[in-house]
């Protein structure tokens, strides 16, 4: 297949980006590089069936050059969009552009040329999110704008959905994926990054880890592998009916093992004191306000995920943080 990847010098993109190459396909990454990085796609520069091009997702030329590039388009996976928690308040205006602005012209590109179309959705589009395990069908509840922005990346995540499902209406093959707190190697520990990888961070360069909200919040956090193959699932399993009787669903991918914050930071602990070849000790955990508007709770219902996709998450967290561990001491 001939496939787009938006995002894909990203976390998530890049490892989808060489999960598709592995599977035969070609495939194009667009990025802009402004979180992507192109060290993450190091190992594709020299693939034959892998074209990269800098770009922002919102410029239709830049989306036009991808599928000449391919000589046509059979399947869209759109993932870029402006991540990282720090951003949704400081930066709201662009995160609502970029999220909702390249949505829509990538649902453009992906009508025109009748091509499949992945959205990367988010556990956000149900804002705060008071019933758990977050479920389709779940109110959705986002509040206090006038006190913080969080939820411009939540409530823009929404809008997309709205317009995914506007378009599979108008029969386009649209399948929608919500990840859970993906981690592994590749995510961005600073300051504008995710919470696992940012621990990680501290204890490598012994700088004191910031515990918000005394880490009651929790989480599923999700194995960088078992998140890309529920996107391969999600984009590449047909349906003997015509249209597709996945189009339209919404999929929540992620792991049902929650966990704290505060326990993430003793789990990670434990993974680093059980490394007898780490000299660098632990570092000080600081109590710290955090992000306005965080979410107290995030617990994925992923039946549907089980049932249509034939997805499960496979990996637990301890093997997934020591994995972790293990490529970022390497």
């Amino acid at each position: 297949m001939r496939i787009l990847v938006t995002g894909g010098a990203g976390f998530l993109g890049s490892s989808l980006c060489e999960a598709l190459i592995g599977q035969g396909h070609q495939v194009t990454a667009l990025d802009s590089l402004f979180r992507g990085s192109l060290a993450n796609l190091k190992a594709l520069e020299d693939h034959s069936n892998f074209i990269f091009l800098e770009g922002d997702v919102r410029d239709v030329d830049a989306l036009d050059a991808c599928v000449e590039a391919m000589g046509g388009l059979d399947l869209v996976f759109h993932l870029a969009a402006i991540n990282g928690t720090k951003w949704f308040h400081e930066a709201a205006h662009s995160v609502i552009d970029v999220n909702i602005n390249g949505t829509l012209r990538t649902l453009e590109l992906a009508m025109a040329n009748e091509a499949r179309y992945v959205l990367a959705s988010s556990p956000e589009a149900f804002g705060e999110a008071e019933k758990q395990p977050i479920a389709n069908g779940n109110p959705m509840h986002f509040t206090d704008p006038h006190l913080h922005q969080r939820h411009s990346y939540g409530a823009s995540k929404y809008l997309d959905e709205v317009a995914a499902q506007h378009a599979a209406r108008d029969g386009l093959d649209v399948r929608i994926v919500r990840p859970f707190n993906a981690y592994g190697p590749r995510l961005d520990g600073g300051e504008y990054g995710q919470v696992v990888a940012m621990f990680f961070d501290s204890i490598l360069n012994g700088k004191p880890i910031q515990l918000h909200n005394q880490g009651r919040q929790t989480r599923s956090f999700t194995w960088i592998d078992d998140v890309t193959d529920g996107f391969l699932k999600a984009g590449l399993t047909d349906s003997n009916a015509s249209p597709s009787h996945l189009s339209g669903l919404a999929f929540n991918i992620g792991s049902t093992e929650e966990i704290s914050i505060a326990g993430l930071q003793h789990a990670i602990f434990e993974v680093v004191e059980a490394d007898d070849t780490w000299a660098g000790g632990l570092p000080p955990v600081e109590a710290s306000e955090g992000y306005p508007g965080d979410a107290g709770r995030r617990l994925p219902d992923v039946s549907m995920s089980e049932v249509e996709l034939k997805w499960r998450c496979k990996t637990t967290l301890v093997e997934g943080l020591t994995l972790m561990w293990a490529s970022l001491r390497s």
